[in-house]
């Protein structure tokens, strides 16, 4: 690469905030007075020389000169397109500045140094390529502009310090950047900085065009989208004119609506707060759906709707006594809530500490005792809204709290809703299957809860998705459940249990008369005169066809009885009137499916061999009757110990265990031949082996039957028998008398032996129950044996003798 360098004395030119380099052609004002002064002392130098006047062109940026400056040649003087005079200077090399001299006028002479420098002929290659690079770039930002004419005079230069220098007509260039250019003086490293320059300004302004493309975009889309709601707006008051409405019927002025509502201080204070972000947001942010969604639900609320209790107690009674038979405790229960609310109101107490007189009651007992409609009867007795909420099967949390509203879809919760739409803030409801709530990684359902029914609590209710405060301490709650164990017992603890153990056969035959029939009758399409059914075949049903807690299967046999007779007419097989006696049932609807055992005939009863005893036991379907099997192996068989069977669980398998220690330690008193029990095994076994069962009271049974079969006696058909038995032979108290009893009255058992400890649970039994029942309450096993083994004969063992 060849450089020249040449000592010159020049006028300075200061160019302020400006750059020339060589190549450039540009007008200068002579107004300017060290512009004048520069082409003054230059045409006066240049008299004496041959050639043009010659200045020297200084950048001067904030007042400081560059190190390098331009020759430049005055090629005309004259007047400028503005009539000003001017002058047209054209650069032509770099000098390097060096010391102040003297010289001819009032401008500023300088010393100074050529510095140019060529690249040899042919180009390399990599100087090649980067002359096709920026003609590239150059040409591509020309056709941007349309600069055509310049395309072509780009692509002629093929000197590299000519094109590089020829970037200082770039208009994006800053002055610092065209100094830079200025002071660089080899050319190839020139061109590089010139390409890179222009190389970042196209990146630039493709990003520039980018965004303002998209821009350009949204802004047409809001104009679009802004003239189609004018002209949407503009239909509907067209069609609110043709239609006859008012001007703002449609308008959804939210502050308005809330101001306009009867909201409590608290949630009209968030609801003005939420109205000022939907003022503040526009039109397309999701978050103002959102509000209007939350403003909507919270408007919706009866927050001060409130219905009038029924204040006549004996009215509200007879309502119950109507609709329901039987089911004594709830009656009571909500007549004393309705007795006490009337007179808290008579002395000012309907609000004390925040919170009104509700009431949270759990409605337990086998399905079909009526648990469902007793909701809705309560709420009519009460003049309350009804609202029934089915809990079955509910996993999510966010059933009970609502969700938050970040969330897609959001919704209040289940307890919300039933306000909602029950329009009052005192109704009935009822959770429905509340045993049944299961729970995952979304939460437990039933913790939730807690809160809805803590009478000390949920006049603070806060749900979720409405994040205000809500009252529910003038609700009622009741809940209905099928298993008590199967309710978490915190949630237990906050509710008052109500036992609903089922109905006795008389209660059958009234529901089934008053409340059954007559719904059926309607349902096949019946008049009540047209089809009459006999009290002696509803007797029937209930007690042979259908043995069961509740009623429905009872209602399913009673439709089935009238669809055949409807059958029957309609085929011209059977005229109407017509009345169903009990003789009539088998031809109808087939044999019976329960016959008592006592009815049965006596070598076909199970008691008919030794070692089978009847016990009772309570299921998740009301209380039944249970059968004992024993058996001794063959001593040949050498399989001595302990067999069990019929899916027990632990703790019924640990009686077996006891009762067949208390005969072995025991045997000799009762003269039981207790060497078998050591040399035999001892198989115990419960029918019905694909139910599961445990419990501790089938421990007396399990006793009586293993004594039948070692002392050969029979046990009493009549009897049935419920008690857990201790080492010593101690009869322990157990649970579900009232069921029990109830199963052994359906079951045809006169005779029932229940633990002594048990005898305060017989007032819960229904008269007409006990009347049909031998109820005897012992304390130890051995009488437990004595009444229920039958009298030894044919040569059998004597009768075991009383305890003392």
């Amino acid at each position: 690469m060849a450089s020249t360098s040449a000592s010159l004395t020049l006028p300075v030119l200061p160019l302020d905030d400006e750059v020339v380099l060589p190549g450039m052609v540009v007008p200068l004002d002579l107004n300017d007075t060290d512009v004048r002064a520069a082409v003054e002392a230059a045409q006066a130098a240049a008299r004496s020389e041959p050639g043009k006047p010659r200045v020297l062109l200084v950048p001067r940026i904030d007042g400081t000169y560059a190190s390098t400056g331009v020759l430049g040649t005055v090629e005309q003087v004259g007047r400028l397109a503005d009539g000003d005079p001017g002058a047209l200077i054209r650069g032509r090399s770099r000098v390097k500045i060096g010391a102040g001299t003297t010289g001819p006028g009032a401008a500023l002479w300088v010393e100074g140094t050529r510095t140019d420098q060529t690249v040899p002929e042919p180009l390399p290659g990599h100087v090649a390529e980067l002359v096709k690079e920026y003609k590239a770039l150059a040409t591509a930002w020309l056709r941007k502009r349309g600069a055509w004419q310049v395309v072509d005079r780009v692509q002629a230069i093929d000197d590299v310090s000519a094109l590089a220098d020829n970037s200082g007509y770039s208009p994006f260039l800053t002055t610092e950047q065209k100094v830079e250019l200025l002071e660089t003086a080899d050319p190839v490293a020139r061109l590089k900085l010139a390409t890179q320059q222009l190389r970042d300004h196209l990146a630039e302004q493709d990003v520039a065009e980018t965004i303002a493309k998209d821009v350009q975009e949204g802004v047409d889309k809001q104009q679009r989208e802004f003239l189609l709601r004018r002209q949407l707006e503009a239909v509907r008051k067209e069609l609110r004119e043709l239609n006859g409405e008012q001007e703002g019927e449609e308008s959804d002025d939210y502050r308005a609506r809330v101001e306009a509502a009867d909201l409590p201080e608290k949630v009209r204070e968030a609801a003005l707060k939420e109205v000022d972000k939907l003022e503040r947001s526009s039109d397309q942010s999701p978050e103002g759906s959102w509000i209007r969604t939350w403003l909507d639900t919270v408007l919706e609320l009866p927050w001060n709707e409130r219905t009038e209790d029924r204040y006549d107690i004996q009215g509200a009674k007879s309502v119950l006594d109507a609709e329901h038979a039987g089911l004594e405790d709830v009656k009571e229960r909500i007549t004393e809530y309705l007795a006490v609310r009337k007179r808290r109101g008579e002395r000012g107490l309907g609000v004390v500490g925040g919170r009104r007189g509700g009431a949270v009651l759990a409605l337990v007992g086998p399905p079909g005792v009526g648990k469902t409609s007793l909701g809705e009867s309560v709420a009519h007795a009460m003049g309350r809204k009804f609202v029934r909420v089915a809990l079955g099967g509910v996993r999510d949390e966010a059933e009970i709290r609502g969700h938050r509203r970040t969330y897609v879809g959001a919704l209040p919760g289940r307890i919300v809703r039933a306000v909602k739409e029950a329009g009052s803030m005192n109704p009935v409801v009822l959770l429905d299957e509340i045993d049944k709530v299961g729970s995952d990684f979304r939460g437990d359902p039933a913790a939730a809860l807690l809160e809805v029914l803590d009478p000390a609590q949920n006049h603070t209710f806060r749900d979720h998705y409405l994040e205000v405060e809500l009252d529910l301490s003038d609700v009622v709650f009741l809940a209905t459940a099928n298993v008590l164990e199967a309710i978490p017992e915190a949630l237990l603890d906050r509710m008052e249990l109500v036992r609903l153990d089922g109905y006795t056969e008389d209660e059958k035959v009234v529901i089934a008369r008053d409340h059954l029939l007559p719904r059926q009758l309607e349902r096949a399409g019946l008049n009540h005169d047209e089809v009459v059914l006999d009290e002696s075949a509803l007797r029937k049903l209930a007690g042979e066809y259908t043995r069961e807690a509740g009623v429905r299967t009872l209602e399913r046999s009673i439709a089935r009885l009238l669809r055949k007779v409807a059958a029957q007419h309609e085929l011209g097989e059977r005229e109407l009137p017509f009345t169903i006696t009990d003789a009539d049932l088998r031809g109808l609807i087939g044999r019976p499916h329960h016959v008592p055992e006592s009815a049965q005939d006596p070598a076909e009863r199970r008691t008919a061999v030794p070692g089978v005893a009847t016990g009772l036991a309570v299921t998740g379907a009301g209380g039944d009757v249970l059968y004992v099997e024993a058996s001794l192996a063959d001593p040949e068989t050498g399989a001595a110990g302990l067999t069990l069977t019929g899916q027990l669980g632990d703790v019924m398998k640990e009686s077996a265990q006891i009762a067949l220690s208390f005969l072995r330690s025991h045997g000799a008193e009762l003269e039981l031949p207790v060497g078998d029990l050591k040399d035999r095994g001892v198989h115990i076994h419960f029918p019905a082996g694909a139910v599961p069962k445990d419990g501790p009271s089938a421990g007396i049974t399990m006793t009586t039957a293993l004594a039948s079969l070692l002392s050969g006696r029979l046990v009493r058909t009549d009897v049935a028998m419920t008690g857990e038995v201790s080492l010593t032979g101690r009869v322990l108290p157990i649970g579900g008398v009232k069921q029990k009893l109830l199963a052994a009255h359906r079951a045809g058992v006169t005779t029932v032996i229940i633990p002594k400890r048990n005898e305060p649970d017989l007032d819960d039994v229904p008269a007409e129950v006990l009347d049909g029942l031998d109820v005897h309450a012992v304390t130890d096993v051995r009488q437990v044996l004595e009444l229920a083994l039958a009298p030894a004969t044919n040569g059998a063992k004597p009768q075991v003798p009383a305890a003392a």
